[in-house]
């Protein structure tokens, strides 16, 4: 396996590090804290690039609140000047471990997401089938609370087979460091750039176990989130059996007691926000509400000229683009068409009528 060395200043170069927060400002120039911090760009830039070079850097506390949506969680914000530093570590970084991840693994990479995931669902569910003239199944599971009870020492020894500049470890390190638990050398702050990338780093030791050790060739993992469909329950038994030891074993986790179990595929399967039936899809409720919950906030936003017109059309726009892949034709050309009503704009007419006409829903 190769390894690579040298890598710490390429990350503390000026590029590096204003790449990192071009990226990192991006869908918020209008922020106060972005505002701030670029203008005295170059000055900030340079700070960061002193403190990281002589290892003096300390990222500030971060900043917690509670979402429900409708589970409850812990979301963990982090100061922009340390948003910039994660986005630098992740450019130099994420091609290194991007190169071994599978190729059915779909979260927080380039060219994947939910909807390439749920094509890939529909694919397999076919050829597991023979187009729906047998019976198949799938073992869905998810991992119990997994970012709460990823193990650090094991994902820095997972790190470190690839990455072998002592520097960039010690960065890594002060990162995960900065996040309070409950149980000491566990978790990973939800909300981070890099606790997205290593929670695909930790987990890809468990899609090489499935894969290269128990050959399942029709497996799919989102975060902590994975299926694999097979056309006899008894291998799905195994693997689930396989995949707890493998766990527990290898990367002290554990599955989701509930949430983890076989079912036929011409039962609905809930995957990535749809309830997935053989000839259609169906939005969860769960996700409707939560749509339904920011169109209102976004609503109230917009009455006390708090958020243009822009902000909600993109917020819909993407909305329908993810909501076109189930059967909700109604859903969407009403939601359309309380957009027009509930926000006012002299292109309201001509932007929706587009919107209808992409997404197939007629004209208003």
């Amino acid at each position: 396996m190769k390894t690579f060395n040298n890598l710490w200043n390429k990350l503390c170069s000026y590029e590096t590090l204003l790449r990192a927060f071009q990226k990192a400002r991006k869908g918020k120039t209008k922020k106060a804290y972005v505002k701030e911090f670029e203008a005295n760009l170059e000055e900030n830039i340079s700070a960061l690039r002193t403190e990281l070079l002589l290892r003096s850097y300390q990222p500030a506390p971060l900043k917690t609140f509670i979402i429900r949506d409708p589970k409850t969680r812990k979301i963990s914000k982090s100061a922009f000047r340390d948003r910039v530093v994660h986005h630098a570590l992740c450019n130099i970084i994420e091609p290194i471990f991007d190169k071994r991840f599978i190729h059915d693994s779909y979260a927080n990479r380039k060219g994947k997401g939910t909807l390439k995931a749920i094509q890939r669902f529909d694919e397999f569910k076919r050829k597991v089938t023979k187009n729906n003239t047998r019976i198949g199944y799938v073992l869905k599971a998810d991992i119990y609370h997994y970012f709460d009870e990823v193990g650090q020492n094991i994902l820095l020894k997972v790190i470190k087979k690839r990455i072998k500049d002592r520097k960039v470890i010690w960065l890594i390190k002060k990162i995960l460091d900065n996040h309070s638990v409950q149980t000491t050398g566990k978790g990973m702050p939800l909300g981070n750039l890099t606790s997205q990338f290593f929670a695909n780093v930790y987990l890809n030791e468990l899609d090489h176990f499935v894969k290269n050790e128990l050959k399942a060739k029709c497996y799919i993992r989102y975060v902590d989130d994975f299926v694999i469909l097979h056309e006899i329950r008894e291998t799905l038994e195994k693997y689930k059996n396989s995949i707890c030891r493998f766990l527990q074993k290898e990367l002290a986790l554990t599955l989701h007691p509930t949430k983890s179990r076989i079912t036929q595929l011409n039962q609905s399967v809930d995957f990535l926000g749809f309830r997935i039936f053989y000839h259609h899809k169906l939005l969860r409720k769960t996700n409707k509400r939560k749509m339904h919950q920011r169109y209102e906030a976004y609503k109230q936003l917009y009455e006390e000229n708090r958020c243009v017109y822009d902000d909600v059309y993109n917020f819909l726009q993407g909305w329908c683009a993810y909501a076109k892949h189930g059967n909700t034709y109604n859903l969407r050309k009403k939601t359309l068409e309380l957009f027009e009503r509930d926000f006012p704009h002299e292109i309201a007419q001509t932007e929706i009528n587009r919107l209808l006409k992409v997404y197939g829903l007629g004209r208003i």
